[in-house]
């Protein structure tokens, strides 16, 4: 146990500079940096239709949608998150957001070891297109091909099944539910979130990109 605490306090190194931003671009779907200027873009695919955000944060408005935009910015310039802007390759148009959250540094390393893909929406009309499923191909890529993560962490809400099954299809291993983890999102009062935690690691990530590229292909082809 000695050894194994000079090892950890020799070896981990305080959290590094935020992540430089960047774009990742797919047949489907353009991640790009998340920026203020995406506010009335980001509102319009918002308000397409709310149904289907019964479980997530997706401001309602522009003004809103700036003050959401202007807390991942702040955040992202404390190494907290590293968010994005999803837009259709084909139209052009503003679809929703995902981000990088809950990294952990290990190695002592500038990048970090485990990563968090979350935060995700998409507007109503981009949902079931493949967009979703490219974006995590594109993130989970950049994750372990160029930042060299151990493990990618994927989270959602215990009751959110919709979101389970298509973390499930994306082929994450389900670890467990965590417990009063994070606050809900639709109550009117804060209330603790029985967690439903997947992940990715790097030793699956060969056999996970193979049949994420499959399915793509084939709703390419569809």
């Amino acid at each position: 146990v000695c050894i194994s605490r000079l090892w950890h306090s020799a070896t981990v190194q305080p959290v590094p500079a935020p992540l430089d931003p960047l774009t990742l671009v797919g047949r489907h779907v353009r991640l790009e940096p998340l920026e203020p200027s995406h506010a009335e873009g980001l509102a319009a695919a918002a308000a397409i239709d709310r149904s289907t955000f019964t479980h997530t944060l997706v401001p309602d408005g522009v003004p809103a949608m700036q003050a959401y935009i202007d807390a991942l910015l702040a955040d992202r310039d404390q190494a907290k998150v590293l968010p994005f802007a999803q837009r259709r390759t084909d139209t052009g148009d503003l679809v929703g957001c995902t981000r990088y959250l809950d990294m952990h540094w290990w190695r002592g390393r500038t990048q970090p070891d485990e990563i968090e893909i979350g935060g995700t929406w998409l507007g109503a009309n981009a949902q079931q297109t493949g967009i979703n499923t490219e974006a995590k191909c594109l993130l989970l890529s950049h994750a372990f091909e160029t930042l060299g993560v151990w493990r990618v962490a994927i989270c959602t809400d215990a009751d959110n099944l919709r979101s389970r099954e298509a973390i499930l299809r994306i082929g994450a291993t389900f670890e467990g539910i965590l417990r009063n983890y994070r606050l809900k999102y639709d109550t009117a009062q804060p209330e603790p979130r029985q967690t439903a935690v997947y992940s990715v690691i790097r030793e699956e990530w060969p056999t996970v990109k193979t049949a994420l590229s499959n399915r793509l292909d084939a709703a390419t082809r569809a």
